[in-house]
């Protein structure tokens, strides 16, 4: 078998595309789209393995149209422009440009885009994994619907497990027998919401081992056929030690996984982000300027970029694992989060409302209103609510 299995299972239809039920689903909005023949430029927004490529492929098979996949990694202006000229030459909305990673894309080549996806020359679908607001110029975002996929549910992993495993022995690169139940459990759980981690342990192991059990399915996660991948699923594991790493004041393990990760060329924007995101939820008031900081790493990064701003990762990395940590104020916030999903929104006191009528202030909005004061100003349920907690001084 030299297709790779992922490619073997990918679905053709839309009705046998697994997951993503909140898009996909009958009345739902692709789905829509696609029966309707309304097909329209759109950005994919969701962590790896949950289908962005495929659900693409398949709205473009459903419109009888060409697909022409990109990767922002490795694709450039040049590349964009032999697929514009092509559609030219086609009926309008009869390319779909598949563009992957479309975060890497700097603004001049996010603006090239712009008048071919305006005036339906080509059908942009993009896919990240990062925030479209942040990473996608905002002429670009508005001319395009997002959808947000979700990271799949064990059912429909269990479900692409067992069509990977019937293709497996159909091809003959598995033995013919019943997969033990623990051995699907682990498979479901290792993967974690992605399709692509399940279809990957599956094909490593029976190169390996032609037979599925849960030691082998264990021995082959440290086997040469599973790779550094740092367009979608390693560098997942990685940042997550880098992370924790620093949570745990180890300047050492976050330098070192940092250099994994600098040397596989992982987006400096990606690790900076994240560093960013750190300084407020682990180390927040305890040393509040490591957001300055922190942000300070992520403008150089992207102003210099590789491989001198390597150097202002390394700094951050180092500042921000020997920061004392407080996640107070982040615990904080979700306690309050959820008194707003219990609750709703409660009514606002009266002396906290804004007053800018006479009618307004005749019906008491403001009234009693005091700058200073050691009053709780929550809402008459909450009064008694204290959701941060004050280090005690020392």
């Amino acid at each position: 078998m030299t297709q790779p299995l992922a490619d073997l299972i990918r679905p053709q239809k839309l009705k046998e595309f697994v997951g993503q039920a909140h898009l996909v689903g009958k009345d739902k909005p692709i789905t829509l789209a696609v029966e309707r023949g309304q097909i329209h430029s759109m950005i994919f927004w969701g962590p790896p393995g949950s289908g962005k490529t495929t659900l693409a492929r398949i709205i473009a098979n459903e419109a009888g149209a060409q697909f022409f996949p990109l990767s922002a990694v490795s694709a450039g202006k040049e590349d964009v422009r032999k697929v514009v000229e092509l559609a030219k030459k086609v009926s309008r909305g009869k390319v779909v440009l598949f563009l992957d990673e479309i975060h890497r894309f700097n603004k001049a080549q996010q603006d090239y885009l712009l008048p071919s996806v305006e005036d339906g020359t080509i059908i942009l679908i993009g896919a990240t994994t990062e925030n479209p607001s942040f990473e996608v110029i905002s002429p670009l975002l508005s001319r395009c619907q997002v959808f947000v996929l979700n990271p799949l549910g064990e059912n429909d992993l269990e479900k692409i497990a067992r069509r990977g495993l019937e293709e497996l022995k159909k091809e003959k690169q598995i033995e013919r027998r019943a997969v033990p139940k623990e051995a699907l459990k682990f498979l479901i759980k290792f993967a974690n919401g992605d399709a692509r981690q399940v279809l990957n342990l599956l094909e490593a192991t029976a190169r390996l081992y032609r037979k599925i059990t849960l030691e082998n399915l264990k021995n082959a996660l440290q086997s040469k056929f599973l790779q550094y991948d740092r367009a979608g699923d390693e560098h997942y594991n990685t940042i997550s030690a880098f992370i924790k790493s620093m949570r745990a004041s180890d300047p050492d393990a976050a330098l070192y996984y940092l250099a994994r990760m600098v040397d596989a060329g992982e987006d400096p924007l990606f690790i900076a982000r994240r560093m960013v995101i750190f300084a407020s939820e682990d180390i927040g008031m305890a040393q509040p300027t490591a957001l300055v900081v922190a942000n300070e790493v992520f403008r150089a990064c992207e102003t210099i970029g590789y491989p001198e701003c390597a150097i202002n990762l390394a700094h951050g990395a180092v500042y921000l694992s020997v920061c004392q940590k407080d996640r107070g104020a982040y615990d904080a916030y979700f306690r309050a989060l959820k008194d707003v999903k219990e609750h709703g929104n409660l009514p606002i006191p009266m002396n906290l409302r804004n007053a800018p009528t006479k009618l307004m202030r005749d019906l008491g909005y403001g009234k009693g209103y005091e700058k200073y004061t050691e009053e709780s100003q929550l809402p008459d349920k909450l009064k008694r609510r204290r959701y941060y907690r004050r280090p005690e001084s020392k």
